[in-house]
């Protein structure tokens, strides 16, 4: 099998030259055209997450030899989660190549945060497959890039995060509600509010209704820790 010239492009960002071409191809085959003549990227994902958070947890521990694995593990559930594959994936205009059934494309799926987090550990576990676990740590580590190193020293997830705020004073979990949608259908901005059972509520907006929800849990969280102090 031969590449196209898109992703042969393609290889260039990636910093990875694939000796099986096969391997590239169903990386970036989503299930929506998939069929059993054209494997889609599923199985790849699930292999590409596990290689990813391998690399990732050996180059953490290697950057902080002193942190704790309480202090570790939010840096590290950071840089893996699916919205992090995602923006490296735009990094290297992965959506650009993506083999995707019409429907799927015509809703804007080259630009969709979970498509492209899914496709972006596909390709990590193509080039694993390919070349192996060495050649995967090289590529993720220069993907990832100054990310690495830049993560917040107190990278919680923001939802989790104020779930325990909630718990911890008697409240049952936070509810999150879209209370509004506008953009075209390609692409839409969702409007998210989080509310406890206080009172307490703010709201966010964002492409996705998980990055909303995020935001607005991060923002509710700092008002009211920066209340507890």
């Amino acid at each position: 099998m031969r590449l196209s010239a898109d992703l042969k492009a393609f290889q260039t960002r990636v910093g990875y030259d694939f000796r099986r071409a096969d391997l590239l191809v169903r990386a970036v085959t989503h299930a929506s055209i998939g069929s059993a003549s054209r494997p889609d990227n599923q199985r790849l994902e699930f292999l590409g997450d596990r290689v990813l958070g391998l690399v990732m947890a050996e180059a953490l521990l290697a950057a902080d030899p002193a942190a704790s694995e309480g202090v570790l593990a939010p840096r590290f559930n950071a840089l893996v989660r699916k919205e992090m594959c995602a923006e490296v994936a735009r990094d290297i205009d992965l959506g650009a190549v993506l083999k995707l059934g019409r429907s799927e494309m015509l809703s804007g799926g080259r630009r969709k945060e979970a498509l492209l987090g899914d496709a972006m550990e596909a390709v990590i576990a193509a080039i694993y497959l390919d070349g192996g676990f060495e050649a995967a740590r090289r590529a993720i580590l220069g993907l990832w890039g100054a990310r690495i190193g830049a993560v917040e020293p107190d990278a919680r997830d923001a939802k989790t995060a104020l779930q325990e705020w909630a718990q911890a004073r008697g409240m049952p979990p936070p509810t999150y509600s879209e209370t509004a949608r506008s953009g075209p259908d390609h692409q839409p901005l969702f409007t998210v509010e989080v509310a406890l059972e206080n009172g307490e509520h703010e709201a966010a907006k964002a492409g996705s209704k998980r990055v909303a929800e995020q935001a607005a849990a991060r923002a509710l969280l700092m008002r009211l820790e920066a209340g507890d102090e």
